[in-house]
């Protein structure tokens, strides 16, 4: 098909997401490979966001590829309450790579079902029904893992599931809970903790965080935050659940990124660079204590997909791709490549107002003044400027997000220094749009 129709037809006969369908002005994409992808009329992008920070181990890897060739040649599917091969060995390799507490896994389609497994397995485990997540949260588009999220995705499917207590992050929108990040740690803490008496630590289940922030910022942590909040939640019998559904499996520079706080989750959420993203698998970890309470009490979740042949596959291929080929290193040696690119324009653009990577996990913020005032007017509030820069890369060549702010910039982990460069030079040849919006 030409471009036009491939785009005319998806538009006429299928519902994009997140969108006013009126609105919507997609890429027809044809083909990928590496950290580039290529549209219908032969244009050629870097993906500079791995899609939806999934693709880690970059497009179409030819040992996930021929792994997923080889699962449908032998056994495409069978019901989840079976026993395969791919189901062993993904669960044995995934054992190995997550800490020793966490035992065994459940098989999802993707992140948001892994979220709500964790839901279900945190009030079934303790007997308690309310769920604690934070305001600058995403967990999942599912009517559960929606009412985790705090973000603005969540208003229009309000009212959801009772149980749900949202709570300010460590790092709010707005203000802070102090300059410095011992200071942020120890006065978000103390709310916190109040907000626990408040609720009746008795009848909460379980906390669900992103240890590093995704969508809603790409923020670390302040410094003892997560040995903090890990040890304020033991105190009282709530569980800690960690998504690491966006930062998993290398992203960071670390496995998973609650491991830069040094601690041991009791349960958490995968998806995404599980299997690289080239088919869909969810999975939720669960520790030594869960999993002996199941022995005897019914795990009451169940889904036909549940633990798929073939997304099994895909996964087996994309966690050794990036344990053999050694990307989680290398995002963490790339890190200090991507600050150099982003101090480098934050010198040269006043519209800059701060940057930051954890690994290839990283995001700039924009200003529209000297004094520091975001870009955007208003929580949930995206500039035209943003707009226009989304364009504007598209056109030179390189894909994207952006909303609010702030610009993604969450590369494969395969890229290397050289295609760093080329990617930020096409950034840095845009952002005059940004700054044409700044007041000085």
């Amino acid at each position: 098909m030409e471009t036009k129709e491939i785009v005319d037809l998806c538009k006429r006969h299928t519902v994009f997401s997140w969108s006013a369908q009126k609105n919507v002005n997609p890429i027809a994409a044809d083909r990928a490979e590496g950290i580039y992808f290529w549209d219908a009329a032969g244009k050629r992008y870097i993906d500079f966001n791995s899609q939806l920070m999934c693709v880690n181990a970059g497009h179409n890897h030819p040992k996930i590829v021929a792994a997923v060739k080889a699962q449908a040649d032998k056994l495409c599917f069978v019901f989840p309450g079976m026993a395969t091969e791919p189901r062993a060995r993904l669960g044995k390799l995934l054992d190995e790579v997550t800490p020793s507490h966490i035992t065994k896994f459940f098989f999802t389609n993707g992140g948001a079902e892994a979220n709500e497994a964790a839901i279900r397995a945190a009030r079934l485990f303790t007997g308690r029904h309310k769920i604690l997540s934070r305001y600058r949260s995403y967990h999942g588009g599912t009517h559960g893992a929606m009412m985790l999220t705090g973000e603005p995705r969540r208003w229009p499917n309000e009212p959801g599931a009772p149980g749900f207590v949202k709570v300010m992050d460590p790092v709010p929108y707005r203000y802070s809970f102090g300059e410095t990040e011992e200071e942020q740690t120890k006065n978000n803490l103390t709310y916190l903790a109040e907000v626990i008496d408040m609720e009746g630590p008795q009848s909460i289940a379980a906390m669900f965080i992103e240890p590093v922030l995704g969508t809603n910022g790409i923020l670390p942590p302040p410094k003892g935050y997560l040995a903090g909040l890990r040890a304020l939640l033991d105190q009282h019998g709530i569980l800690l659940v960690c998504d690491e559904v966006m930062a998993g499996f290398g992203r960071t520079g670390k496995w998973f990124s609650f491991e830069h706080g040094g601690i041991k989750p009791d349960m958490i959420c995968m998806a995404k660079g599980l299997t690289g993203a080239v088919l869909p698998l969810g999975a939720l970890g669960i520790s030594e204590t869960i999993a002996s309470h199941f022995e005897e009490n019914v795990f009451w979740s169940g889904l036909t997909y549940s633990s798929h042949p073939m997304g099994i596959a895909a996964a087996i291929a994309a966690v050794e791709v990036v344990r053999d080929e050694g990307l989680v290193d290398r995002a963490a040696q790339m890190q200090d490549v991507m600050l150099k690119h982003m101090a480098e324009l934050a010198a040269k653009h006043p519209s800059v107002a701060h940057y930051r990577a954890t690994g290839l996990f990283g995001a700039m913020d924009f200003r529209r003044n000297s004094q520091g005032d975001p870009l955007s007017e208003g929580y949930n509030v995206t500039h035209p400027a943003i707009g226009k820069l989304s364009a504007a890369l598209l056109d030179k060549g390189l894909f994207t997000m952006a909303r609010w702010s702030m610009l993604y910039c969450n590369p494969p982990l395969t890229i290397t220094a050289e295609q760093m460069g080329e990617a930020f030079a096409i950034i840095d040849e845009c952002l005059g749009i940004i700054d044409e919006a700044f007041e000085g």
